[in-house]
């Protein structure tokens, strides 16, 4: 199993490589540092001195790979590659293009972005796994039909529908709790209720055919049949036999997507008003703030890997096959 798990590890050397080689080609080749400064200057006549003067207060005035002029390890150290990328896997990212540390940033963001993530997929995912086993319950029904359609239909609306339309029913029109905003603490709460439920909502229809799948797919397996030929009622059957043995692809999808809830929503932490990585990361994009985009691409990248490392140690954990491989 150590092995297994290491082997899992040392995949991802290469994977988080080639991530940074590719946003770095695609951030100081594609954009050249000149072209940076042009678009934070945001002036029509931009001066080469003021240029260079950007350039030097955030350390882009080096050349991109090679540094020719120096002397010793300082070739490779004095580049801009060395600094900008290379340090990314010791997690020092530095200041932001306006200044600002974008370490503490995040340490200070993840949290709101937790506040909302976690209750979505806690309760998303209890309020699935319910609807699905009653809908596997009464599969070729009325109800498993409808349950069906309705879950097709809810998949196929918009999320920003979801929050626009909570928002006026629940904000505007019934005034229950604040459109927009955050506090700290438990004073934030009132802040949270709104997009924790719509987020809930918008992810009930996909989550709840999913589920649903896995559950009638086990339920035509050999041993559901022989559970029914010894005389065990349907309902033990489904939630005895049938739910047990779909934990697996159920815990596959949960476990890959825990590191990621850090990360936060870019859609509804902007509607929202929430201080997490997801409006963090839109506001960089917005402001052309290449260093934030960068840290927040390759933090990204990492915790998606730790996520699928999780899931195959979680499939070693409950199921024993893989450990022989």
């Amino acid at each position: 199993m150590i092995a297994y798990i290491i082997r899992r590890m040392l995949y991802a050397i290469p994977i988080l490589i080639g991530v940074n080689v590719i946003t770095f080609a695609l951030f100081f080749v594609v954009n050249s540092p000149d072209d940076m400064a042009r678009m934070n200057l945001g002036t029509k006549r931009v001066t080469a001195q003021a240029i260079e003067h950007w350039k030097a207060e955030r350390g882009y005035d080096k050349p991109l790979l090679i540094n020719s002029q120096a002397g010793g390890i300082e070739v490779v150290t004095d580049t801009i590659f060395f600094q900008k990328s290379l340090k990314l896997f010791q997690f020092e990212f530095g200041a932001s293009d306006s200044g600002r540390d974008i370490g503490y940033d995040i340490s200070q963001r993840m949290w709101p972005s937790l506040a909302i993530a976690l209750p979505v997929l806690l309760v998303g995912l209890a309020l699935n796994i319910t609807f699905a086993l009653l809908i596997a319950f009464f599969r070729a029904t009325y109800i498993d039909l409808w349950g069906v359609v309705i879950c097709v239909v809810m998949m196929s609306i918009s999320s920003l529908f979801y929050i626009i339309g909570g928002q006026y029913l629940v904000g505007k029109l019934l005034h229950l709790v604040p459109i927009s905003g955050y506090d700290p603490g438990m004073g934030g709460l009132k802040f949270l209720i709104l997009p924790v439920i719509i987020g809930v909502i918008g992810g009930i229809g996909a989550g709840t055919r999913w589920y649903r799948t896995l559950f009638l797919e086990e339920i035509n397996r050999d041993y559901v049949r022989s559970a029914r030929a010894k005389g065990l009622s349907e309902q033990w059957v489904l939630f005895g036999h049938v739910f047990h043995n779909a934990l697996i692809p159920i815990l596959t999808g949960v476990v890959v997507v825990l590191p990621l809830l850090f990360m936060g929503s870019l859609i509804t932490e902007s509607f929202f008003g929430i201080p997490g990585l997801g409006s963090y990361t839109i506001d960089a994009i917005s402001r052309q703030d290449f260093a934030i985009v960068r840290a927040m691409v390759f933090l990204g990248s990492v915790l998606y890997i730790i996520g699928l490392i999780l899931t195959d140690i979680s499939y070693t954990l409950v199921d024993p096959r893989v450990r022989l491989q």
